[in-house]
């Protein structure tokens, strides 16, 4: 048995796993170094292995035809990268790219499908994740939507510090932008009025957030929702 120390844990996806399970894939569980800005996977792509983050957070965005991106989710230790593997898809229609450097495991995708063909709770547990990732993905698209700019992006920090460790986040104008499909005057504009508020300290692509409570009544309801989900669907998958 694995101890309650052991770095595979810091997945709580992996740590979910029946104990006869993770044991099988424990000797296939590779450790990967993720750096900012990485692709995990592109447009197109039928991903050779399934990443499990435990210190890194990845975005998963829709790019259209001229080169623009939106995010439409991102995963970080609650869950897994590459649902496609298992989801019967094969390829992917967004692409991966690694919004906070990290850390994770990433298993190949032979393993992780036949496991899953064996039904049973690894198979539903997949399942549920992947029904609360299309939750997290359908209430971005609503929020992008309807809701104000300041609104957004106080459910992206949320979402993103939900999957890390500690109250900052390091990215630059220009990435936040692309995540979120404006631009990085507009992320700007966002972040210092959130600043004003005394919500956030912004300075040189660093977000620290100083009132988590302020933030989350700040937030839309996408925010109330998703983790709502998650917690209904994945017990304990996302931290406090």
């Amino acid at each position: 048995m694995l101890s309650p120390s052991s770095p595979v844990l810091q997945s709580l996806l992996l740590a979910s796993l029946p104990e006869d399970v993770l044991q099988r894939w424990i000797p296939e569980l590779e450790p990967v170094d993720m750096t900012l800005g990485q692709v995990v996977y592109e447009v197109g792509e039928a991903p050779d292995y399934a990443y499990f983050p435990t210190s890194t957070v990845v975005s998963i965005l829709y790019v259209m035809k001229n080169g623009e991106s939106a995010e439409i989710a991102i995963v970080g230790n609650e869950g897994v990268v590459g649902i496609s593997l298992f989801m019967g898809g094969g390829a992917t229609s967004s692409r991966a790219v690694v919004q906070n450097a990290g850390r994770g495991y990433r298993l190949n995708a032979q393993s992780l499908l036949r496991e899953f063909t064996r039904g049973g709770p690894v198979m539903q547990l997949l399942l549920r994740y992947t029904q609360a990732l299309i939750t997290q993905m359908t209430q971005t698209a609503a929020c992008n939507r309807h809701h104000l700019l300041d609104q957004q992006l106080c459910r992206w920090m949320l979402l993103s510090l939900d999957r890390l460790r500690g109250n900052e986040l390091v990215m630059t104008p220009k990435l936040i932008g692309n995540m979120l499909g404006i631009s990085s005057d507009g992320v700007q504009e966002g972040a210092a009025e959130l600043e004003k508020l005394g919500l956030i300290a912004y300075n040189n692509g660093t977000i620290v957030v100083l009132d988590r409570p302020g933030v989350e009544a700040r937030s839309c309801e996408c925010y109330g929702v998703v983790r709502k989900e998650y917690d209904r669907l994945l017990p304990g998958a996302i931290g406090a």
